[in-house]
């Protein structure tokens, strides 16, 4: 019981509590008045301060109950759906490739980043949230040359798109798409096959993802 409860169960109990209490100290006073005022509270009054008590607890109930839906509303607000787009195309005037290795493919030009989760020096994709996410890649290319790109999770081939050489094809275009489960921090680019080429110009290859599904 607070203090606030204690002066009410005085006050009202006993209107004559405070003349006790000086009397503690006055010698004046009788016995038989100080024994008048220490009479005790009415039923009905013993009742209200039942009550009040118990008012205190639910009040106190409903203060740890606000505490725990504020935690869960800002719980919810910060796992809320992360937008992450990216799109990215090949810059250059010609061919890139053939190589003697596999070569990882940098898009350089970046057509939309929301998220910064595509990296334009490196050609990664880092994954900032663990969900499913939806890649795209597609190319033009000359047919006098084999034309070979793999989509690659870390270092696991995922798929692929590929054109023959050929001597009466002058030119080529492919591509494909997949979805992919990333955990947060795994990483997905576009692998260009060893002795195989891709064009670079006026953004006809590109490397594009979003995410799908967060969680």
């Amino acid at each position: 019981m607070n203090r606030a409860m204690v002066l009410v169960f005085l006050l009202f109990c006993n209107p004559g509590i405070v003349q006790f209490l000086l009397a503690e100290d006055n010698p004046i006073v009788t016995e038989t008045e100080k024994t008048q005022t220490q009479s005790g509270c009415s039923p009905d009054m013993q009742n209200v301060l039942t009550e009040l008590g118990a008012m205190r607890e639910k009040v106190g109930a409903l203060e740890n109950r606000l505490k725990e839906a504020e935690k869960h509303i800002e719980e919810t607000k910060s796992k809320e759906r992360k937008r992450v787009i990216f799109s990215a195309a090949l810059e250059g005037s010609g061919s890139i490739g053939p190589f003697t290795t596999d070569t990882t493919l940098i898009y350089k030009k970046v057509l939309i980043n929301i998220g910064n989760a595509y990296n334009q020096y490196t050609g990664i994709f880092t994954a900032p949230v663990t969900g499913v996410y939806y890649f795209t890649f597609f190319y033009h290319s000359g047919g006098s040359k084999r034309t070979s790109l793999s989509l690659i999770k870390n270092d696991q081939f995922v798929t692929m798109t590929y054109d023959h050489q050929t001597s009466h094809d002058g030119a080529d275009n492919g591509g494909n798409a997949a979805f992919v489960q990333l955990q947060e921090g795994e990483q997905v680019f576009v692998r260009l096959g060893a002795d195989t080429h891709v064009w670079s110009t006026s953004n006809i290859s590109t490397f594009s993802g979003f995410l799908v599904s967060q969680g």
